[in-house]
């Protein structure tokens, strides 16, 4: 074992020698001859060509410098189920060749040349979130200048993995991460840097965005995190890429219909608590919702929990409880034309104070009664104190009620008030939750 780690130590060492000594014997040793008006002559660069597979470096000691740039040219789309965002951006890489130099003077005065990307030394720099296969297109080129600068650009389509936070949705802003790094190269052999600063990034992404959908760009940030892998150290450079929702197409297709829908459910509070329609309108509300929810079904995020789906669960909630405070409102009504039953005292004591002379009803027309202060509702049937169903009351339905010192009329209209001030009450929970959802869509927008 130990021959073997000597001979492939002195494989390697000449090797490395080998390639120091053609190098600097190529070094700035590039034939102007052919250079010309014609075009340039290969074989110049055949040298170049065939070091290729090695890391162009004089001292294998000295870590090759790799300068990082980018442009956010599309934001194509964010996958909320899968954690992912895929975007279009041009990648530039740029590092010093020192194997190729000339002087443009004696050169036809050539400063920088194309050479086909295959023929150069390329530095394996990738993105580490990304959750898809590299599909760079073929043929590409770099630009090498005369004093030995290369810059590299090419085009990717980058799928990569973010954490995203849906619950604001669709007033959610996202913090993703681009992180470029070596996966062959340790720090000791490659170094990254910055090629622009980062505010000229974020100049150029906004100034060359060739899309205005879903998403826009707010801001890029950096950061130069090493990555250990075992006992090797790895170069990085991260980006910080924020991005945020347009909420227009999401307000105008979601929060509107339903805020119209849940407004028209409460405004049913103003027909009669005794009229048929109100119990089949309010029905009618509730299978429209339905609908509405199924067809929004696909705007919506797949996964997690955001604050719109909990605000369209409380509409529908509100909707329901207004649909069986109607039904129990009615069943009560009719229960009190027929046979009232007796009332807790508690409830009476609550409805005196309700039907004081400083509280107003808006909604129940009302008329003093100078004995319990109690406001005289007029059913259907129910026309006056002393007639019940278009009957007189006979001598029986005129006793006390289980002593609590009512007469069956003044019980009746007990419960007739008791139904209005639950639709009061609800009423006021409508207007309530409705102020509250504006209030909130609007903090929410203008932040």
């Amino acid at each position: 074992m130990e021959g073997w780690w000597s001979t492939t130590g002195g494989f390697l060492l000449c090797l490395s020698a080998s390639l120091l000594l053609q190098g600097r014997a190529n070094t700035f040793t590039i034939n102007c001859s052919g250079f010309d008006q014609h075009g340039v002559d290969p074989t110049v660069f055949q040298s170049v060509f065939n070091k290729k597979d090695y890391r162009p470096v004089i001292n294998f000691s000295i870590p090759t410098r790799i300068n990082i740039s980018f442009t956010l040219s599309a934001i194509l789309e964010v996958d909320a189920q899968l954690q992912l965002l895929t975007s279009f951006l041009w990648l530039k890489l740029v590092w010093n060749h020192p194997f190729i130099s000339w002087d443009p003077e004696e050169c036809s005065d050539i400063k920088k040349l194309a050479i086909t990307a295959e023929n150069l030394w390329l530095p394996d720099i990738f993105i580490v979130e990304s959750m898809d296969v590299d599909h760079t297109p073929d043929g590409l080129s770099a630009y090498v200048s005369n004093d030995g600068r290369v810059v590299y650009n090419k085009p990717m389509r980058v799928t990569s993995i973010c954490n995203l936070d849906i619950f604001y949705f669709p007033f959610d802003q996202q913090n993703c991460t681009l992180t470029f790094s070596s996966f062959l190269y340790t720090e000791e052999s490659m170094l990254l840097g910055m090629d622009k600063e980062v505010w000229e990034i974020m100049d150029d992404s906004c100034d060359h965005g060739r899309t205005q959908g879903e998403w826009e760009l707010l801001g890029i940030n950096k950061a130069n995190p090493k990555m250990s892998v075992g006992t090797s150290l790895f170069d990085q450079i991260m980006f910080y890429v924020a991005i945020r929702r347009r909420p227009t197409l999401y307000i105008i297709n979601l929060l509107v219909p339903s805020s119209f829908l849940v407004a028209i459910d409460a405004l049913s509070f103003y027909l009669p608590a005794e009229s048929d329609n109100r119990a089949p309108f309010k029905m009618t509300l509730l299978l429209g919702y339905n609908v509405f929810l199924l067809n929004i079904s696909n705007l919506l995020p797949a996964t997690g929990t955001s604050l719109i789906s909990v605000y369209f669960a409380l509409c529908l909630s509100l909707m329901v409880l207004s649909l069986l405070e109607t039904i129990f409102v009615t069943y009560l009504l009719h229960l009190a034309t027929i046979q009232p039953p007796s009332m807790p005292r508690w409830l009476h004591s609550l409805l005196l104070h309700h039907t004081s002379p400083t509280t107003h009803c808006p909604t129940v027309p009302q008329k003093e009664n100078t004995g319990l202060g109690l406001i005289s509702t007029h059913l259907s049937g129910l026309k006056e104190p002393g007639r019940l169903g278009g009957k007189e009351l006979g001598p029986k339905e005129a006793e006390l009620n289980g002593g609590s010192g009512l007469t069956r009329a003044q019980l009746v209209d007990l419960w007739v008030q008791f139904g209005h001030m639950m639709d009061n009450l609800l009423f006021c929970i409508y207007l309530l939750f409705l102020a509250t959802s504006v209030t909130t869509v609007l903090v929410l927008w203008s932040t």
